[in-house]
């Protein structure tokens, strides 16, 4: 192992790669672009339904089951293989897609949607468990680049897309528009993902973990709309759930995780801690922030939605700037600078709000997005780096599972500390903007906090850099 890692971007995109990086994209784009659909086509489909009621739980089923099926996507690959978990679980999601698209009730629509997060969770979590599997590490940082641009696109064209297919045709025509893509998918999967190894025959079903993992997100979904103190209890009781499901896996003969998963004591741990806090962190302006400037700058929905990409901007062109990087060290620099970053903009945003100045508010929202963009891949190659070859599947497959579980706590605490700071009753500007910055406090707390979980996983992967090159 050398301190400088070589690694072009045109390789990515040679004859070798590039079938792979497009089905990697196009498997990640399915969920990214669905994550934004709800937003968009649902109220549409609200109105010729009715369950306005019940219209937050479309958004909330996709991700609850996403979780669930991240979870259980190596055990899948163990199972049938990563050809057959792909072209199963991608027909998994077609199947919600056309349900939601044909529904004749809001109630329909819910279930489609339930089917589409956890045939879409463990597609999402294949193609980051592929990663190292189908790539070098050298061009690692390079795919991950890639794919935060297709969030990027997806947090513009998503919304837009919808609306748009919406406005000029049908909402149904929005979900419809999933079915070509997962038939291209399948048809590059056929094409392009190797057979394997032959599957392992394992037996028993790790239900009580993926129950118990489904029943606390789903606690933390039921936090975020409810009273604060209320919530607050949801939150607790949805932590003690995570954590005896975690415990369970540690001492499962099946697991579902890597076995230091979320542990202190090593860079696989310590990294994941990252992934978790750094959304958390993040979903102070993410959820907030649009409504905050529709009610306190009275800016428009597409006024105030444009404000709000500018995070994936920053995080679109850092995390493609950052992907040339070569050496080690300053890899770990950029771990360290990540949270450090996030905190700073998280700063800058409110301070923005307060003296009412929109161009120290958008540098606030680029620092964010530059935050998780230099960021992110590099602590996703670290983890990938630190694993055994045993555990890399489970691991590499957490990710996003795990990044999806932060922005839905990061939701829901987002909510518990603007809900208790009266933000939902407030009727002035002025107590709007004070209700705000318990909310930012929060979100610069976890940013910290993300900070020291960053400074453990440099800390663990540099001494283990320095053992590899001890044995060399």
């Amino acid at each position: 192992m050398t301190e400088t890692v070589e690694g072009r971007w045109a390789e990515i995109f040679g004859p070798r790669y590039l079938p792979v990086t497009l089905i990697l994209c196009l498997g990640v784009s399915l969920f990214a672009f669905n994550a934004f659909l709800s937003s968009t086509a649902l109220p549409s489909a609200v109105q010729e339904l009715g369950g306005v009621e019940v219209i937050s739980w479309a958004t909330t089923l996709y991700l609850v089951f996403a979780i669930v099926g991240g979870a259980a996507a190596a055990m899948l690959k163990r199972r049938l293989g990563s050809r057959w978990s792909l072209l199963s679980m991608a027909g998994m999601f077609l199947a919600g897609t056309l349900i939601a698209a044909v529904a004749g009730d809001m109630t329909q629509v819910l279930a489609g949607r339930a089917i589409q997060g956890l045939g879409e969770g463990v597609v999402a979590a294949l193609c980051f468990a592929l990663i190292p599997e189908l790539f070098p590490s050298r061009l690692v940082p390079k795919v991950f680049g890639m794919q935060a641009v297709v969030w990027a696109v997806a947090a513009f064209g998503g919304p837009a897309g919808a609306g748009a297919l919406t406005e000029l045709i049908s909402w149904r025509a929005a979900f419809l528009i999933n079915v070509p893509l997962v038939l291209i998918f399948c048809a590059m999967v056929l094409a392009v993902v190797p057979r394997g190894d032959k599957p392992v025959d394992e037996h028993g079903f790790p239900g009580l973990r993926l129950l118990a993992i489904g029943g606390g997100t789903m606690l933390v979904a039921l936090a975020a709309v409810a009273p604060a103190a209320q919530a607050l209890a949801l939150l607790v009781a949805a932590a003690v759930v995570l954590a005896a499901a975690v415990w369970l896996d540690r001492r499962s003969a099946e697991r579902l995780m890597p076995p230091d998963a979320f542990s202190f004591r090593t860079a696989v741990g310590s990294g994941l801690w990252m992934f978790l806090l750094m959304p958390i962190a993040g979903a102070t302006t993410g959820v907030y922030l649009v409504l905050i400037l529709q009610q306190v700058w009275n800016y428009g929905p597409t006024h105030a939605a444009i404000v709000g990409a500018v995070m994936a901007i920053g995080w679109s062109l850092s995390s493609v700037t950052v992907a040339n990087v070569r050496k080690r060290s300053t890899r770990r620099i950029l771990i360290r600078t990540g949270p450090v970053l996030l905190a700073f903009g998280l700063i800058s945003v409110l301070t923005g709000l307060q003296l009412a100045q929109p161009v120290v508010l958008i540098v606030g929202q680029l620092l964010i997005g530059m935050g998780f963009g230099i960021s992110n891949g590099y602590i996703m190659l670290t983890i990938m780096e630190s694993s055994s070859d045993a555990e890399r599947d489970r691991t590499s497959a957490l990710l996003p599972t795990t990044q999806s579980a932060g922005n839905a706590l990061g939701a829901a605490l987002a909510g518990v500390a603007a809900n208790a700071a009266g933000y939902a009753t407030a009727t002035t500007q002025q107590s709007m903007l004070a209700a705000i910055v318990p909310l930012f406090a929060v979100g610069i707390g976890f940013a910290i906090l993300c900070f020291l979980a960053a400074l453990r996983l440099v800390h663990l992967s540099k001494t283990a850099t320095i053992a590899t090159f001890a044995e060399e």
